[in-house]
């Protein structure tokens, strides 16, 4: 299932022995297009200070309730490492992160978290509350913790806040067409599967889904995302109702719409894990 970016906003995140905070952001990948981290405010017992919570500890959501439980204890949040979420985060800060929870290193590997498409399966210690157990068709492989952090200066920061991107303008091949409204997720593998644009400052529009393997080119410094789409093709895209469950038929009329070849309808198939690639790119 889907969940918006913007739906998610003010969840309830919740630890072993007691809720740690809301959700205020989330950090997300803008190569392989997946949420890598949520930004958490704790609130009052922790003064009010943000965390990072990684989708690796998240268990299953209730989501009547608004709730996502964690993994993990508030002491350990207490002394995760201090990481300014008001600036870049770096693959060193990352890799101190990471290394503090004993979480291995979700890049390098074939699919979107490591060798696996769900971030679960990279935690399968106490505690955890979904287990290589319940993907049988992918093995939890872990990967070796790097112990010079250094060799990664050079990294290219890759991580990028959901809430600023929202209200990004959207740009077509031959003009503009709207700005991004939210993000739609996958509950599951937490894979960015359409962004949601809203057209009405363009014409009398209405809201479309564009999936990410559209983006030709995102300018972070001008607040620009643009798609190998023209204006006409997304003024004639099927209306997103973000009031309703986006369900397969309604995506496959998306992807007709915009041509999308060899699109192959597999609801019950787990895929490598690209972003892009299965059922729900």
């Amino acid at each position: 299932m889907l969940r918006s970016t913007k739906d998610l906003l003010d969840y309830t995140v919740r630890a072993t022995d007691g809720d740690i905070g809301h959700v205020r952001d989330f950090y997300f990948d803008d190569q392989s297009w997946v949420a890598r981290y949520l930004i958490v405010e704790t609130g009052g017992w922790l003064e009010s200070r943000k965390v990072l919570i990684s989708p690796i500890a998240i268990g299953h959501p209730d989501w009547s309730a608004r709730v996502l439980p964690v993994s993990i204890t508030k002491e350990q949040v207490r002394n995760s490492p201090d990481i300014d979420t008001d600036r870049p985060v770096s693959r060193q800060h990352e890799m101190q992160y990471l290394g503090y929870y004993g979480y291995p290193y979700y890049w390098g590997g074939a699919g979107l978290w490591g060798e696996g498409a769900y971030p679960g399966i990279l935690f399968t210690g106490p505690g955890s509350s979904r287990s290589a157990a319940e993907y049988p068709d992918e093995e939890a492989q872990g990967q070796s913790n790097e112990s010079d952090p250094s060799q990664h200066d050079g990294d290219d920061r890759h991580l990028r806040s959901a809430k600023d991107v929202m209200r990004y303008h959207i740009e077509a091949s031959d003009g503009g067409i709207g700005h991004v409204e939210s993000l739609l997720i996958d509950e599951d593998s937490w894979a960015i599967r359409y962004f949601v644009v809203d057209t009405s400052n363009w014409w009398l529009g209405h809201q479309v889904l564009i999936a990410p393997r559209r983006i030709r080119k995102v300018s972070w410094p001008d607040a620009t995302v643009s798609v190998n789409l023209t204006q006409q093709a997304v003024k004639d895209a099927p209306p997103y109702d973000a009031s309703k469950q986006l369900d397969l038929e309604q995506e496959i009329a998306v992807y007709e719409h915009y041509e999308r070849a060899g699109y192959r309808p597999q609801p019950h198939a787990r895929g490598s894990g690209r972003a892009g690639e299965g059922p729900l790119p």
